[in-house]
């Protein structure tokens, strides 16, 4: 199968979870509007460090995707599972606004710790199926390349385990900020572009 379909059902699920998250934001309480308005800071908090996850997630997922030319069943499943992660966010997301400055705090922030675990795991899954069967997958760039990039690109699953356990132990407030730090260090690219890597004429390669 090509990667279009794929790309597109990831897409759709992408971009209904970032939707989704605006749920978080709402006003409740008593006083003025204004100082509603300043004590939903949490709101604003998770709402801001969910939304830049998903949608740099979602950079990275067509990243990984633009390496190949087709798609085979096992890649799908593992798509499939990864989806599941990214559809969930908007859930622990609201659990955060709402409990971060009570006594629900901890296990409201171990739970989103623990999604952005499994997703991780779900990233790593697929760019190490990607890397070890890039030639069944048509991969452009060579498999070597791919290999040398898993522990970059691998390596927030770790630090999402970290900030869950520091949530768990120390401060909520701590590994939220971890979460956004790390939303932040996958902004940068990681994994080598199908683009610069592509046999070009006169280089030796087997270009157009």
């Amino acid at each position: 199968m090509a990667t279009g379909r794929a790309e597109a059902f990831s897409d759709g699920v992408f971009a209904i979870a970032i939707t989704l998250l605006v749920l978080s934001l709402r006003l409740s309480g008593t006083g003025t509007v204004t100082s509603q308005l300043l004590a939903a800071w949490p709101q604003y908090f998770a709402y801001v460090v969910s939304f830049l996850t998903i949608g740099i997630m979602w950079m990275n997922h067509h990243t990984i995707l633009a390496h190949v030319q087709r798609v085979d069943r096992p890649l799908l499943v593992i798509n499939l599972l990864l989806l599941m992660g990214i559809a969930v966010i908007p859930f622990p997301t609201v659990l955060v606004a709402d409990h971060l400055t009570d006594d629900g705090a901890t296990a409201a922030v171990v739970t989103y710790g623990l999604v952005m675990i499994a997703i991780s795991c779900g990233f790593a899954g697929l760019w190490i199926y990607v890397a070890t069967h890039a030639t069944t997958l048509g991969a452009a760039v060579p498999p070597e390349a791919l290999r040398r990039s898993i522990p970059g690109f691998t390596g927030g699953l770790l630090a999402y385990a970290l900030a869950t356990l520091i949530a768990l132990f120390f401060s909520p407030v701590a590994a939220l900020i971890i979460f956004g730090l790390l939303a932040v260090y996958y902004l940068f690219e990681h994994l080598p572009s199908p683009a610069e890597e592509r046999p070009r004429p006169g280089d030796g390669g087997t270009g157009p």
